[in-house]
């Protein structure tokens, strides 16, 4: 049973701490604000405030602490900039965006919505593709001694490659291949997908012990009929631990290919405009999106995995 006052409680703890570290990542700019406006400042010069201490700064002048919370453009956003930030994004510049698609056929003056909404469509051709692919490796690796001691070392060593060095170079593959657009990014995505499903299919397909393998041998039953009715069912949970990582990981890959492409879909391209103006706010609004996106896609392949063990008569 999920104890939601643990759960408020560490939010509200979060909160309250991402509130206080606003004051000193935002105290200088708020000094040069109120010095510009007259208020007496400690120190007076710009060089002794650069090399004061943060804390140092905020405790000499506790009262121009209010200003941390209302710059245009923070160092840190407060939670309350990114919620109206959030709110705004969603829906008055949704409004706004959706009549500029209409007059231009472009997203790039959309909100937060429509820029999700493509973020989703790369994440779901990338996951599907990458689940796709582990649980083919997976089937072959567990079937397949050569597969295991060949595919299995070039996997894991395709994971040590930073996903933003690889992304670029995928792209310009493509690209001369004369192959753009949505099939970069959702291969992008992909291939932080594909790792998690072959290694939890991997697990599950080789969770029947010796004496449950020895039964289906005993009944003379074929490999496929092993597959099908021991192996591929006691794989089942681990398929759906694993999937909820990959997901999660496709989301990431569909981000980073929007920032590799330089995009102007998506809510990687949304927090790249964002970081060309200095929008922080922006930029923290967007990640706020993809953390939402994130959880609730989550829960939807724990919805899945739930419906399916009941189906197949296990505990839901």
């Amino acid at each position: 049973m999920v104890n939601v006052a643990a759960i408020l409680t560490v939010v509200a703890g979060l909160l309250l701490l991402w509130t206080l570290a606003v004051i000193p990542m935002n105290i200088r700019e708020a000094l040069t604000e109120a010095e510009r406006a007259g208020a007496t400042i400690t120190p007076a010069t710009a060089p002794e405030r650069r090399d004061a201490g943060a804390l140092s700064l905020v405790v000499r002048n506790a009262g121009q602490i209010g200003l941390t919370y209302a710059q245009d453009r923070p160092r840190l956003p407060s939670p309350a900039q990114v919620i109206r930030e959030f709110y705004n994004s969603t829906l008055d510049e949704e409004m706004n965006g959706r009549r500029g698609i209409v007059r231009s056929g472009s997203l790039s003056n959309a909100g937060l919505v429509l820029h999700t909404l493509k973020t989703i469509e790369t994440t779901l051709y990338g996951f599907v593709l990458g689940a796709v692919l582990g649980i083919a490796l997976a089937v072959g690796i567990v079937y397949s001694r050569a597969m295991d001691l060949s595919v299995m070392p070039w996997a894991i060593i395709s994971q040590t490659i930073p996903i933003v060095a690889l992304a670029p170079m995928i792209v310009l593959l493509l690209s001369s291949a004369g192959i753009t657009g949505l099939v970069p990014r959702a291969i992008i995505a992909a291939y932080l997908s594909f790792f998690p499903v072959l290694v939890g299919m991997v697990k599950g397909l080789r969770a029947p012990d010796h004496m449950q393998l020895d039964l289906m041998r005993t009944y003379n039953a074929s490999a496929a009929q092993g597959f099908w009715k021991l192996r591929l069912p006691m794989a089942v949970p681990y398929l759906f631990a694993s999937l909820k990582v990959a997901i999660a990981g496709a989301l990431v890959g569909a981000i980073v290919s929007e920032l590799s492409t330089s995009s102007t879909q998506g809510l990687g391209a949304r927090m790249l405009q964002g970081s060309y103006y200095g929008q922080t706010v922006q930029i923290w609004a967007a990640l706020l999106a993809a953390a939402i996106l994130a959880a609730a896609m989550v829960g939807v392949v724990g919805v899945a995995d739930r419906l399916v063990r009941r189906a197949m008569g296990g505990a839901a």
